[in-house]
């Protein structure tokens, strides 16, 4: 006899929508110190391109004594991915003087939610948009990588190397490149580091879905080969890195990419970790972003626990 939980997947897969139709958002008041919680959920397949919780136009906050309006209407279950999110997020523990957001897409559904609107340091993360936004100026060129260019590629998402980051942020043309890449990517709260500062692009967990979208996304603007190919290298992290949201996976079903950094400002570290996982057949787009821990092993902790709550709160419903 097919479960209850199959038959609900069974009922969300028949619905599918497309990947990139308009995502209406409502942003709710926090009760807790993580920040605000969000939901997206599918507007009508003619609409426009998808939109970022930054973007003023499409969200509208939610305090007390006040009613919700917006358009389209939020549906049941975005609704309740809201509210088992909230409850989630507000089990984790986070350290004195730590922030933390998450956010989470179940792709089968197209559904998604987040945990805080704040923008954060990207660290490494940012490595991920370097290589998009190289594979997405190779297809406008209608070339191919070159073979220095792999060579980075591979060290810089797979070691995590600086140098080679360093190397293709001047490729793509520093932060003006990577700026004009995720306009067409859709992601509108991101912005480039300035100067070789890549590593202190600004984003949020929100743009960081977008972005995984057109890395492990059908309707994306990179070719079907750059998206397997920048989802490969994300299969191949080395051993000390697979940790982050790969906590929230079933085994090795998995592909990700972490950033951590120690600011020089103030000694507290930024942890953060995007990419896909897999749980009971159905696969996740997960980004959890932080600040402020006092060492980067507390980072680690805190962002696992945020993936773990984060992508649970979806595959429990």
């Amino acid at each position: 006899m097919e479960s209850p939980r199959a038959s609900r997947r069974r009922a969300r897969r028949s619905r599918r929508p497309l990947l990139f139709t308009a995502l209406a958002v409502v942003a709710v008041s926090g009760v807790t110190a993580g920040g605000t919680v969000y939901v997206k959920t599918r507007a009508h397949s003619g609409a426009g391109a998808v939109s970022s919780a930054g973007s003023p136009s499409a969200s509208s906050s939610v305090t007390a004594g006040e009613e919700a309006s917006v358009e389209p209407a939020t549906s049941p279950s975005a609704v309740d991915r809201k509210a088992a999110l909230s409850k989630a997020m507000a089990a984790v523990s986070v350290p004195s003087g730590a922030q933390v957001s998450a956010a989470v897409l179940e792709l089968d559904s197209g559904e998604s939610a987040g945990y805080g609107e704040e923008a954060f340091d990207t660290a490494s993360i940012v490595k991920v948009d370097i290589l998009a936004t190289l594979l997405l100026q190779a297809q406008d060129a209608g070339r191919h990588l070159a073979a220095s260019e792999k060579a980075y590629a591979t060290k810089m998402i797979e070691n995590s190397d600086n140098a080679s980051a360093t190397a293709l942020w001047h490729t793509i043309g520093r932060a003006g490149g990577l700026d004009a890449a995720n306009e067409r990517f859709g992601l509108s709260a991101t912005s480039g580091g300035d100067g070789e500062l890549w590593g202190l692009t600004q984003t949020t967990a929100a743009d960081q879905l977008v972005l995984l979208q057109q890395v492990f996304g059908e309707e994306s603007v990179l070719s079907a080969a750059s998206r397997t190919y920048a989802q490969g290298l994300m299969k191949g992290v080395e051993a000390d890195q697979q940790w982050g949201v790969s906590a929230a996976a079933v085994g090795s079903s998995w592909a990700l990419k972490n950033g951590w950094l120690a600011r020089s400002t103030t000694g507290l570290w930024d942890v953060n970790s995007i990419g896909r996982v897999t749980v009971d057949g159905s696969d996740y787009l997960v980004a959890v972003l932080s600040r402020g821990t006092v060492s980067q092993a507390e980072g680690i902790t805190l962002v696992e626990a945020a993936a773990k709550a984060a992508v649970s709160s979806f595959a429990a419903s």
